[in-house]
């Protein structure tokens, strides 16, 4: 799910990239996006856009005086992100698209595969929402330090970092990557974690010490509330959106970057939300009762030369190990078929591996099962 750096960085990528372009017309919006129309027209203007935590702003500015700014703030739900592209190549998933005046023209598209993500009108951030990790680290630091008797961090540290209220911008590989690298137990109680930096605090407001010593504290001891600033920055660093699906390099890199998250040999749990959160050593005392943390296990590297047996989809629900072994013609066809066939396959496959036997023996056998059952009904043979 893209996070804080993800919309960072698609508010810079859409500020370069259109920066320079004049757009023109109306706001086109798909039949099944998850915002409502955009009652914006204009034969000339620009956009531009600002990020904050999890929700990303644009603002449509018409040339001169045509009229007033139009603001839309979207979230990216899964899988959200934009994209400039040519007319002649809108993605399938592109729900609100925007025309430049250019000849050919070009369209700047929000594309959401998985339809979580939405926009609203106006220029307002969603209420509720902390001041963000990134762009406003000293108000956000503040906001937790001071609300620490919040029922918010009764909760277990991972539960936390996930509260929008608090930690604006943090997300499911976040907050793996900050508790890891700081060692914390995943399931330790948040007020337990956060108490102890208002200690930490107070020594860094010491007046006797220099501006280069109180940086060198920070650098040799950083707290959690540090790295929900610096590890987002790391992603930023690379200036590359790692989440593109059309840029699989970018993925590579950022399966690189992780230390924690789907790494194999780390463990997992799932949270009392149903988010699954990774680490490693023990959860800690509020780990939930009943479950066992599950390890991922290292993929074995597959041999591009061999070749991948064209399994369908029903087989490898019946049968895990289906994927190892081609599929017989036949039954492959019986898959691929319209209604339920379950059966179909099995019996051909039951008859193609009976040996065919003569027809005297066969009737010999026949009469015999006839018989059989006869004398299970209690019925006499005739003489």
């Amino acid at each position: 799910m893209p996070e804080c750096p993800e919309l960072h960085l698609a508010g810079r990528y859409i500020n370069r990239a259109c920066g320079a372009l004049v757009f023109s017309g109306g706001v086109e919006r798909s039949a099944v996006g998850r915002g409502p129309e955009v009652p914006f027209s204009s034969e000339a203007y620009r956009i531009s856009a600002a990020a904050r935590g999890k929700e990303l702003r644009l603002t449509l500015t018409p040339l001169g005086f045509a009229g007033a700014p139009q603001e839309l703030v979207f979230r990216f739900g899964m899988s959200g992100s934009f994209r400039l592209c040519s007319a002649a190549d809108i993605p399938r998933h592109a729900h609100l698209r925007f025309r430049t005046r250019d000849s050919p023209p070009r369209v700047l598209c929000f594309v959401d595969a998985r339809r979580f993500g939405s926009w609203r009108l106006g220029d307002a951030w969603q209420e509720g929402r902390g001041p963000c990790v990134l762009s406003e680290y000293q108000a956000f630091r503040e906001n937790v330090l001071e609300n620490l008797d919040d029922r918010a961090f009764d909760k277990p540290i991972c539960e936390a970092l996930l509260n929008q209220k608090f930690f604006n911008g943090i997300g499911n590989y976040l907050r793996a990557e900050i508790l890891y690298r700081l060692k914390i137990p995943p399931f330790e109680k948040a007020r337990t974690v956060l108490e102890a930096l208002k200690e930490q605090e107070r020594r860094r407001k010491n007046p006797s010490l220099t501006l280069s010593k109180k940086l060198k504290l920070m650098r040799e001891n950083p707290d959690i509330l540090e790295l929900c600033h610096t590890v987002p920055m790391e992603v930023i660093a690379t200036e590359k959106n790692l989440y593109d699906a059309d840029h699989p390099d970018n993925y590579t890199a950022f399966k690189s970057w992780l230390q924690c998250y789907l790494v194999p040999g780390m463990s997992s749990l799932r949270d009392r939300n149903g988010r699954t959160i990774w680490f490693q050593g023990e959860p800690g005392p509020m780990a939930p009762k009943g479950q066992a943390p599950r390890k991922k296990r290292a993929q074995v590297e597959s041999d591009p030369e061999a070749v991948t047996p064209n399994v369908p989809p029903r087989a490898l629900r019946r049968c895990p190990r289906a994927a190892a072994k081609p599929v017989p013609a036949e039954e492959e066809e019986e898959e691929a078929g319209d209604g339920p066939r379950k059966g179909r396959a099995r019996r051909r496959r039951n008859a193609a591996a009976a040996p065919a036997l003569p027809a005297p023996e066969a009737q010999v056998k026949a009469e015999r099962r006839r018989s059989s059952a006869r004398r299970g009904r209690g019925t006499a043979p005739a003489l």
